[in-house]
């Protein structure tokens, strides 16, 4: 319903003997009316809220030259019904201007009829309760949506906590015994933590892409090459389900306009559907070609298939496939949405075909190519095993499985390791032990990790320490506050080897 200061009638005068029939017509109708004497008290009144407004003809004689400018300082006034009483002929210059100025009116001829103005006052209620309506429902799915993706922040945030100590496990045991018995375990081990990384991170990316912060960093790139690193991204858990894979590339150059990174993970994620949802020692294939000024991708699979009253929702936000041999919804029905957000980012379409049940399914890419004729190379850097890690790093974090498991994993790199647990801690070890790098988390209760780079970042003797952020907060905006911090690399949890060997190889010693 209206609010009650939505079931009021403004009126502008002068309106003269028409007061009594009116005020006797719109009591019938339960509206309340406010007589106004200028077009100031007006705009305040409109502010308040209002069902409709009632102004004479030539209270508008007055104001006519500075109507479209009070109009465009009063955005209310926009979805206003106006009930405008005129006589005919009179004035119509006036009254035109005021139709094109103001837009919703609807006019009244005087003599004005009880019933007539009624039903006008009728139609304004209506109005308005459809544009409440309208506004509330609105105003109630932008909050569900800011729920929903605080809630999602939160959920990643708390997931990745957990996950830092399991993956630094894992690290560990598979750095204690090299090609021993146990490797395969180490192996699955590490497979499972990734899946569960990639369902933060797509969590996280639909997240991103629903409030319009995620941005591309486009540049001509050759499919061919970013192909290949999601077919390595996905390589492992094709393997692991004994998947014959196809890699079918055409000899020329594919150049596209394209973000490297988002654009490998709408393969990598089409990818993985197909391993998931095709029975063991399947078969996948993936290719491009050229068609006319796009390139078309097509990732197809013999799994168990695509039911065709399920077709058309494939790619709707927790849609879930249906597994093969009973196995039931698979998945949380992220990553078909995130392809299609992230391929249509990219001036392009996707589509999904299937022959029903048991017969395979076929996503298709289509993607505009880039106008430029030079070929690109889209070059994927290489992660070279880091010999020796910095002699001396500080780790600070409050969870104790995280930190600790950390200082292992450091220390069979070849660094002297002191594990803290809170931000005092950190400043009070920092000026006997020295590090040449700091792991923080910024998180921490108490002083948390940004207030501790920012006084470190303070001292004399800190120019040698390269400040390294370790923390479940991976949005953009967190990267921000780390930047301003004085941080110079920003990990987010769980760290995978590789990448903590990178960085550290790059911190100048």
């Amino acid at each position: 319903m209206i609010q009650a200061a939505e079931r009021r009638l403004l009126i502008l005068a002068p309106i003269g003997k028409d007061a009594a029939l009116m005020d006797a017509a719109l009591r019938r109708e339960g509206v309340a009316c406010a007589v106004c004497a200028t077009f100031e008290s007006l705009t305040g009144e409109i502010e308040r809220g209002a069902a409709a407004l009632l102004v004479a003809e030539e209270a508008l004689l007055a104001h006519d030259e500075r109507l479209a400018r009070i109009v465009e300082a009063q955005p209310r006034w926009s979805d206003l019904p106006i009930l405008l009483l005129t006589r005919q002929g009179a004035n119509s210059a006036v009254v035109s201007r005021a139709l094109e100025t103001l837009g919703n009116v609807t006019l009244l001829e005087r003599p004005v009829r009880a019933s007539a103005l009624a039903s006008a006052v009728r139609s304004a209620l209506r109005a308005r309760e459809r544009q409440y309506q309208t506004r509330t429902h609105l105003e109630e799915r932008e909050q569900a949506d800011r729920r929903k993706n605080e809630f999602l922040a939160m959920l990643a945030h708390e997931l990745r906590n957990p996950l830092a100590p399991i993956r630094n496990s894992v690290h560990l045991m598979r750095l204690a015994s090299p090609g021993g018995n146990d490797g395969q375990m180490w192996e699955m081990l590490d497979r499972q933590v990734e899946q569960m990384v990639r369902l933060v991170d797509d969590l996280m990316e639909v997240s991103r892409i629903t409030r319009g912060t995620i941005e591309l960093r486009k540049r001509p790139s050759d499919l061919a090459a970013i192909i290949r690193a999601a077919v390595e991204t996905s390589g492992p858990l094709i393997e692991a389900a004994r998947h014959q894979l196809t890699l079918a590339l055409p000899p020329e150059p594919l150049v596209v306009d394209a973000d490297e990174t988002r654009l490998a993970q709408v393969f990598s994620n089409l990818l993985n559907n197909a391993a998931r949802y095709t029975d063991p020692g399947g078969r996948i294939s993936i290719g491009a070609r050229r068609a006319d000024a796009d390139a078309l991708i097509s990732v197809a699979d013999n799994g168990i298939g695509i039911r065709a009253e399920t077709l058309p929702q494939v790619f709707e936000l927790f849609m879930q496939g249906e597994g093969g041999d009973g196995r039931g919804k698979t998945g949380l029905g992220i990553g078909l949405t995130l392809a299609r957000n992230l391929v249509e980012m990219h001036g392009g379409s996707i589509a999904a075909a299937s022959g029903g049940v048991g017969a395979g399914s076929e996503f298709t890419v289509r993607l505009p190519l880039a106008r430029t004729k030079a070929a690109a190379r889209a070059v994927r850097p290489q992660v070279e095993p880091q010999r020796g890690a910095p002699p001396r790093v500080l780790v600070v974090d409050d969870n104790r499985d995280a930190a600790d498991s950390l200082g292992a994993l450091l220390r069979m790199l070849g660094a002297e390791v002191k594990v803290v647990h809170d931000g005092q801690a950190a400043l009070d070890a920092f000026g006997a032990f020295r590090p040449a790098v700091m792991f923080l988390d910024l998180g921490m209760p108490g002083i948390d990790g940004y207030e501790v780079a920012r006084r470190i970042r303070g001292r004399s003797d800190a120019g040698g320490t390269s400040l390294i952020a370790l923390t479940g907060w991976g949005q953009e905006k967190d990267r921000q506050l780390s930047r301003a911090a004085g941080f110079k690399h920003h990990l987010v949890k769980p760290v995978d080897l590789a990448a903590m060997q990178a960085v550290l190889a790059s911190v100048d010693r």
